[in-house]
């Protein structure tokens, strides 16, 4: 919460001027009630009909001044709760991109997204009550008690008497509500993530026919978090019971012994009938605390939440100022090593060769060999254990990560479209191309065809993810994003898969001629995919068991001979 604080302090005016209304608006509520007990003493007692309109004109008066202010109040603390919140999704977005997938799998997508929205809304709405209530209560308090002293300080006793109990309660509610939030909002967690994988994989699901295991492991995080709540809200509802029993009771003791010292003379109605306003100012601002102290920690859970991001430290990227510019881009892997943070085995162990510029390097391997990760540690999603990658000679650890990552088109492993039109989508690899360059993009890549057929041709709207495109048009327009970056070094990390051989043919060959002074290094489980790759690089449970030519391996390596036999048979071998 202290955290907050520092970005209240952006709107310090705006809170000063909060603090000057709530005052305004407390000394109204204060004056209203001894206006009330005059009006009564004065003006109802004795028949005094014009007393009793010229007191009610200042009455009304007081109340519009009162009511004038609560809607600065409202205003301005509506104004700096949202500031606020803003301010706190933009750093939280902006801290985390600049984490490596590292971070983003230890705290979870699912997770992030109800830091930024659920947590940061909870702290929104803690600020409005803080800032509308919070600052009211003391004023109402300590004013509602001078008030009632001035009136009658005898009968002042029964408020103290009440006091320590309201305390108590508030006590109660605050130890027993955090741990119950803090509930809350894990289960709110687990819950996203269930939602999230249904949405994002419904068509596993179905195809697995799962959708009643699916509805039950729903079910079960929904009750979780609806058991948790329910608990939350049992508390909650304890409390303002309570409360009002406590208002009435003391209300009751104040009318009994109001009554008698009337009676006595040592009082009089209007002062009496003043006195109760100014009880029910003072349980009204203990109220207002109460509720503050049940909203307060969850909203404490919230902020630690976001605290957590916000001080969780990215991977250290050591970054240098050495250029790679250069008309060409050879890159070279020596003595590479990767370890997985917690991973008893390193996931790449001693990679070392060279990607010549105009050349195809080819990347094959079993399922799990570090094809993908090898390719992951060229742009730094990931830092190296061990050894170094170098462009131009020029380890990229010590040139700007912004200047590596320029170089690099990436097509990755899952084609990820964002939601919008295609032409937005292949326009993303590069913001200032022109259509003339997307046009001739989206023909390399072969997505020429399919685009033109659609009803809005380049103008089609892309739903998020893709949903409404193949695989193998997510793909082509994958591809046709990096290709109208013009980068130096293309990346396809098994990008070709859901293209059928005819197609994947007509690509390659339109890529021979587009990339003919680039370095190009393919992922592909296909060997006729790769087959045409100036050289071949084999992994094998991390390690680089072969490479050469096609030809070459064919007669030399058993895991490529493997690989070979088990898509076309004895026949490719011999």
């Amino acid at each position: 919460m202290r955290k907050v604080g520092t970005y209240l302090l952006t709107y310090k005016w705006m809170i000063f001027l909060v603090f000057i209304f709530i005052f305004v608006q407390s000394l109204s509520q204060l004056y209203l009630p001894t206006l009330m007990g005059d009006i009564v003493d004065n003006g109802v007692v004795v028949g005094d009909i014009p007393y009793i309109w010229k007191v009610g004109f200042w009455m009304l008066l007081v109340a519009a001044i009162g009511v004038a202010m609560s809607i600065f109040v409202s205003h301005y603390a509506a104004r700096v709760a949202m500031g606020v919140g803003r301010d706190i999704r933009h750093d939280v977005f902006t801290h985390v991109s600049d984490f490596s997938l590292q971070e983003f799998d230890e705290v979870g997508t699912a997770s992030l997204i109800t830091r930024t929205t659920n947590d940061v809304t909870q702290l929104q709405q803690a600020m409005v009550m803080v800032l509308r209530m919070f600052l009211t209560a003391p004023f109402m308090l300590i004013g509602g008690i001078i008030m009632a002293l001035s009136k009658d300080v005898k009968l002042s006793l029964v408020i103290f008497i009440a006091v320590p109990f309201i305390v108590l309660t508030i006590f109660i509610v605050m130890k027993k509500g955090y741990p119950l939030f803090q509930a809350v909002q894990r289960k709110l967690d687990q819950l996203n993530l269930v939602f999230r994988e249904n949405l994002t994989g419904i068509r596993v699901i179905r195809s697995f026919a799962k959708e009643p295991e699916e509805r039950n492991r729903l079910k079960t995080a929904n009750e979780d978090l609806t058991t948790v709540s329910i608990r939350v809200n049992r508390l909650m509802a304890f409390t303002m019971p309570m409360m009002m029993l406590l208002m009435n009771v003391t209300t009751v003791f104040i009318i009994w012994f109001g009554g008698i010292r009337i009676d006595a003379g040592s009082m009089q109605i209007g002062d009496l009938m003043a006195y109760i306003q100014y009880v029910m100012l003072i349980m009204f601002a203990l109220m207002m605390a109460s509720m503050m102290f049940v909203i307060l920690p969850r909203a404490s859970v919230s902020a630690n939440r976001i605290q957590d991001v916000l001080e969780m430290e990215a991977a250290e990227i050591t970054e240098g100022e050495a250029s790679l510019q250069a008309p060409e881009s050879r890159l070279t892997f020596d003595d590479v090593t990767f370890h997985y943070p917690g991973a008893e085995e390193p996931a790449l162990k001693n990679i070392s060769f060279t990607a010549e510029p105009g050349k195809v390097t080819a990347i094959i391997g079993g399922t799990g060999s570090g094809k993908t990760t090898l390719l992951q540690l060229i742009p730094r999603f990931y830092e190296l254990t061990t050894g170094t990658i170098s462009i131009n000679g020029v380890d990229i650890t010590k040139a700007p990560i912004s200047e590596v990552r320029e170089k690099i088109g990436l097509v990755p492993q899952q084609a990820l479209l964002f939601s919008g039109s295609i032409k937005e989508n292949i326009r993303f690899g590069k913001t200032t191309t022109t259509d003339e360059e997307i046009f001739h993009a989206a023909e390399v890549a072969q997505a020429k065809e399919f685009i033109e057929k659609l009803p809005d041709a380049y103008e089609t709207h892309i739903e998020q993810g893709g949903t409404n495109l193949s695989g193998g048009q997510k793909q082509r327009l994958s591809i046709a994003r990096a290709l109208v970056r013009r980068p130096d070094i293309y990346i396809f990390d098994d990008s070709f898969s859901a293209l059928d051989y005819k197609t994947d043919r007509k690509l390659r060959d339109a890529l021979e001629d587009e990339t003919q002074d680039a370095t190009m290094l393919v992922v592909a489980q296909r060997v006729s995919t790769i087959m045409d790759a100036d050289q071949i690089i084999v992994l094998d449970k991390g390690e680089m068991v072969g490479i050469g030519t096609h030809e070459e391996l064919v007669a030399s390596n058993q895991v490529y001979q493997e690989i070979v036999t088990s898509q076309f048979g004895e026949g490719e071998i011999a």
